[in-house]
């Protein structure tokens, strides 16, 4: 058995474990209070032989027994947390300790849903023990500007090696994740690193097949799109023929790392309504907006997300910039016929993106709802992606602009949306990637007065945190600087690489 066929049997045995009694029986329990404690966890010998004893001995009869059982046959991860007993009183001194406290040299092939990484790589912080795909854009920022390029192209090495051995970029590297994947940035990431590197025609040609495979992953099934059969994965037929792209996960049951926070929403609803829920929940953890009213037809249910019957402005601009760069670089490396071929892929989605997602009674760009027909009424921060990618036009930008000043630009920095739930993904929070989604579109479109309040707020809502409690978080609170962010499935998490990574960016900004 070679290496690879190893590792994907290696994950296909974890994914199995996930559908057995233990593993369901564990989750159920509430012996953890986190369901990715026990996903995480990493068995001591083999499912097989843990699975018999599981049916021998029966822990299942009380809590302690159950949890006696578990701490026997595995290996339970540790939540780990910046040592607060030696902070730095200068923040750019802790991050740059902290970009040593989350690193992590190449994975030993162990066991578990744990997919090995074979280079040097950078996790998130708190309860994300793993690499997380678009995290990694933002995080690379910071990298770069601490003089760690070399750890930023291990990482980007890392997702290829991913991709060319599951067949796509997993949300994380981990085995509950190989069913969908995160906002593609891979194409963003080699432009990011491409200044950096002494023959960057050889770099290119190393790493554009890679980014034409994530494309093709993304529109998978579009071949199969008539006016009949609309809908196909993460591909849709709008009704001018044209395609756009929407999340999506290829399964429908609990999330492994959510498996009992699932269960328990899902519980009252049909066995159709069910599978449409589990689906729906994944699709949104692809989009990166876990969770947000932008997904939900009632904000004040999740039971009621819809994910995969919206199109999204934030994914389709990230598809468009990935068709831009793949025709920048093929004239790079002499393919001009591809260059030609991916130039005019973008210029049908522009096309597609200008029809449906620019609202003219907004002055925004919005989401399109594909049961109504129509573009969705919920306003977020993923509007800006077009400036960031230089999709809109000039009018539009200052519109944009506007909206942007007047309705999301808060005390602390952009809020994600002007609606108030439950959500991590709604007001009052605010989070390090759409802050910079939005300072380098409005600086695309010279609107340098904006940009930098933007900067200017995030940067005092980080510092005044800091100064509080010596911790970078993962989101923050942009309405009321004195109150932590909340909401979502589970705590604020501490660390935070794309905290940290847009941190240092806007430091470089502002003295540029």
């Amino acid at each position: 058995m070679t290496q690879s066929d190893s590792l994907q049997h290696r994950a296909n045995e974890n994914l199995a474990f996930f559908s057995s009694e233990l593993f369901k029986v564990v989750q159920s329990s509430g012996i953890f209070s986190d369901s990715k404690i026990f996903a995480d966890a990493a068995p001591k010998n083999t499912y097989e032989h843990i699975l018999t004893q599981f049916e021998l001995s029966n822990p299942a009869k009380n809590n302690t027994s159950l949890l006696r059982f578990v701490e026997r046959y595995f290996e339970l991860p540790c939540l780990q947390e910046s040592d607060s007993a030696n902070l730095h009183i200068n923040i750019e001194l802790q991050i740059k300790s902290l970009w040593r406290h989350l690193g992590r040299q190449a994975d030993k092939n162990r066991s578990g849903s744990l997919l090995p990484l074979s280079s040097h790589y950078i996790v998130p912080g708190g309860r994300f023990r793993e690499i997380y795909y678009w995290d990694s854009y933002f995080t690379a920022l910071g990298l770069i500007e601490s003089g760690k390029v070399s750890v930023a192209e291990s990482m980007l090495e890392n997702f290829i090696v991913l991709q060319n051995q599951y067949g796509c970029i997993p949300n994380g590297n981990r085995s509950y994740y190989l069913s969908r994947s995160q906002p593609p940035i891979l194409a963003m990431l080699v432009e990011l690193l491409l200044p950096f590197q002494a023959e960057p025609k050889k770099f290119l040609l190393k790493t554009i097949a890679a980014v034409i495979t994530e494309y093709d992953f993304w529109m998978d099934g579009h071949k199969l799109l008539n006016s009949k059969h609309v809908e196909c994965k993460r591909v849709v037929r709008m009704p001018n023929g044209s395609i756009l792209n929407r999340y999506w996960d290829n399964e429908a049951t609990p999330r492994p790392e959510s498996f009992n926070e699932d269960i328990e929403l899902a519980a009252g609803l049909s066995t159709t309504e069910t599978s449409e829920f589990f689906r729906n929940i994944r699709a949104a953890c692809e989009s990166g907006w876990d969770f947000s009213s932008r997904w939900m037809q009632d904000k004040n249910s999740l039971t009621s997300i819809k994910t995969t019957r919206i199109v999204p402005i934030d994914l389709n601009s990230l598809i468009y910039k990935m068709e831009c760069l793949v025709a920048e670089f093929s004239l790079i490396i002499d393919d001009k016929e591809q260059s030609n071929k991916f130039a005019s892929y973008a210029l049908e989605r522009k096309g597609a993106i200008e029809q449906y997602l620019w609202s003219e009674g907004d002055n925004y760009f919005m989401d399109y709802d594909l049961d109504e027909n129509a573009q969705s009424q919920i306003k977020s921060l993923a509007g800006v992606l077009p400036l960031f990618v230089e999709l809109a036009s000039g009018e539009q930008s200052a519109l944009i602009a506007k909206e942007i000043s007047e309705k999301f630009l808060k005390v602390g920095g952009l809020v994600t949306t002007n609606i108030e739930s439950s959500q991590q993904w709604d007001a009052p929070n605010g989070w390090a990637p759409l802050q910079w989604f939005a300072v380098k579109g409005l600086l695309n479109y010279q609107q340098q007065s904006l940009a930098k309040q933007i900067m200017l707020r995030w940067l005092d809502t980080v510092n005044l945190y800091f100064e509080q409690t010596g911790k970078l978080m993962e989101k923050y609170n942009v309405c009321d600087q004195a109150c932590a962010a909340g909401g979502g499935e589970y705590d604020v998490q501490e660390g935070f690489g794309w905290t940290n990574g847009v941190y240092q960016a806007f430091i470089k900004e502002l003295n540029t």
